[in-house]
């Protein structure tokens, strides 16, 4: 038996409740409609492609932490995902949303940042649970559906937006700033997208 606190989703904190409450779910097909339009975008845009290739990757690490048989193999994949979420956050923070802000996405740029620190802390909350229990899976499909959401918003409009802005030299500038906060944090093997 562990000896680490337990902290489930039956025991979210109010404003996990709260933000669970008032965030609106995408359908799958809302989804795969933003996913289509920020691909469009993408097609002029480096440092969207990378985004959206990490977008997938991390969307393929919840699938393996929920699908891991064993603890161990769960605390993995958890660990793999953590450090890609936050390989993935930084650069965003550092390079994509200072652009939006200095751009008209100011109030965007703001609930992304606050979206993905949500998401940081409920990470660290999964670690200290024990990876078998219903409270580390309603918890870990808690972040699930909130990264989810973000995406949806990032896909949706606020990246292709920011896509289609600024000249051929401000998007060169994102690519490579975006490039080389996400190998600072993930290392020169960080996988390619």
């Amino acid at each position: 038996m562990s000896s680490r606190p337990t902290i489930g989703a039956r025991n979210m904190t109010i404003l996990d409740k709260v933000i669970a409450a008032v965030t609106p779910t995408e359908t799958p097909e809302e989804r795969a409609a933003a996913r289509t339009k920020a691909l469009e975008a993408a097609s002029t845009s480096p440092w969207l492609r990378r985004v959206l290739g990490h977008h997938q990757q991390v969307e393929a690490g919840f699938a393996a932490a929920e699908s891991a048989p064993d603890s161990e193999g769960r605390q993995r994949a958890l660990k793999r995902l953590a450090t890609l979420l936050t390989g993935h956050s930084l650069a965003e923070e550092a390079v994509i949303y200072p652009a939006m802000a200095l751009g008209d996405q100011k109030l965007h740029a703001t609930e992304a940042y606050t979206e993905q620190s949500g998401a940081k802390v409920n990470l660290a909350a999964l670690e200290s649970m024990d990876p078998m229990s219903q409270d580390w899976i309603d918890k870990l499909t808690h972040v699930r559906n909130a990264v989810a959401h973000h995406v949806f918003e990032e896909e949706s409009n606020w990246f292709p937006a920011l896509a289609r802005s600024g000249d051929a030299a401000l998007q060169a500038r994102l690519d490579a700033r975006y490039a080389e906060e996400f190998e600072r944090y993930m290392g020169p093997d960080a996988p390619a997208v």
